[in-house]
């Protein structure tokens, strides 16, 4: 097999890949059918709150998980750049959810993530995030840095990407992983990003342009890339969240939530709903959430729920219990 971070190797390509889904059938190909496989039901925890640290240890006793018992964690946030939150991850975010797996006997735990435009050292240096790792006892993974022998291919019959794509093997050998996505529109193609764009964060810089020339099927590649990876749990933060522009500036609103969850498509599906609820673009507020592009590509691949209705809130309070009949209106009606 031959490939580096950019790609693989077209011929090597057609014979299968280290990482890849051998003898997987065609992923509901380009023909948008719903694997049969795909999940009945999801629970989406929720807590209607302005303290991001309070929300996580809510949200994250809500929801039904599997902890990590020992396992070494890598967590995945969103740090493109080190922007105010909602354009990266907001440090009393990042620091509940690795208090919260502390308390749930995980072993050492990892922050890794690729950074672009920006520079991850400058990016964590402006973030305080080495002096909060020291502190909390965490190592840093910058997947840019890794070299060509530490991305491992990807590939599957059907993907909207050339030759596959890599990903960072401290991913794919990952015991157990956590990924915390923004709340947020995406002026560059995505026209979200929350937890299935973050996605787009283990894959190396090189392929960036693939990607965003693809105007046709930047969307379900994002979406297929979640193939190569499965988070055990995802932690939204939508304190705050950018409703136009993104993802590192943009018109900012207060939503004031916190949600948890296990299926990436339904914390997406509800995120938008959110969105919608605040008032949000006209790529948001034209576009039913399960017709989004990102999302109708994920059911596709069989990653989560196919429809609205197999969305499930869990909340512990009645201002929560509200906002929730709230979203799920909304994901009712298209």
């Amino acid at each position: 097999m031959r490939w580096t971070k950019d790609g693989i190797n077209r011929r090597d390509f057609m014979k299968g890949t280290v990482v890849g889904l051998a003898g997987w059938p065609l992923l509901g190909s380009l023909t948008g059918t719903v694997r049969a496989d795909a999940p009945r039901a999801a629970r989406v925890a929720l807590c209607k709150t302005t303290d991001r640290r309070a929300g996580v240890e809510q949200v994250m006793k809500l929801l039904e998980f599997e902890p990590p018992h020992g396992r070494r964690v890598l967590v995945k946030p969103n740090f493109n750049t080190a922007d105010p939150a909602p354009g990266s991850t907001h440090n009393d975010t990042l620091l509940a959810i690795v208090r919260e797996l502390r308390r749930r006997d995980a072993g050492a735990i990892a922050v890794g993530d690729r950074c672009g435009p920006a520079k991850m050292p400058e990016v964590l240096a402006r973030k305080g995030i080495p002096e909060m790792a020291k502190e909390e006892r965490f190592d840093v993974i910058d997947f840019g840095a890794l070299p060509d022998t530490d991305w491992l291919p990807f590939s599957a019959p059907g993907l909207h990407w050339e030759n596959g794509f890599t990903i960072p093997r401290p991913v794919r050998e990952a015991e157990y992983i956590v990924i915390t996505p923004c709340l947020k529109t995406h002026q560059y193609g995505g026209v979200f990003t929350m937890s299935l764009k973050l996605a787009v964060g283990i894959t190396p810089r090189s392929l960036m342009r693939q990607l965003h020339g693809n105007t046709e099927h930047m969307r379900r590649m994002i979406a297929e890339i979640n193939l190569a990876y499965t988070p055990k749990l995802v932690v939204l933060d939508g304190v705050e969240c950018f409703v136009d522009g993104g993802p590192m500036e943009g018109k900012k609103a207060e939503a004031g939530v916190i949600l948890a969850g296990i299926d990436r498509v339904a914390v997406d599906a509800v995120g938008l709903a959110v969105l919608r609820e605040v008032g949000a673009n006209d790529a948001i507020m034209g576009t039913p959430v399960f017709r989004q592009e990102q999302i109708a590509r994920a059911v596709e691949l069989g990653l989560g729920v196919s429809r609205p209705e197999a969305v499930e809130f869990v909340t512990g309070d009645a201002e929560s219990r509200r906002y929730a009949d709230k979203l799920k209106a909304i994901l009712a009606a298209g």
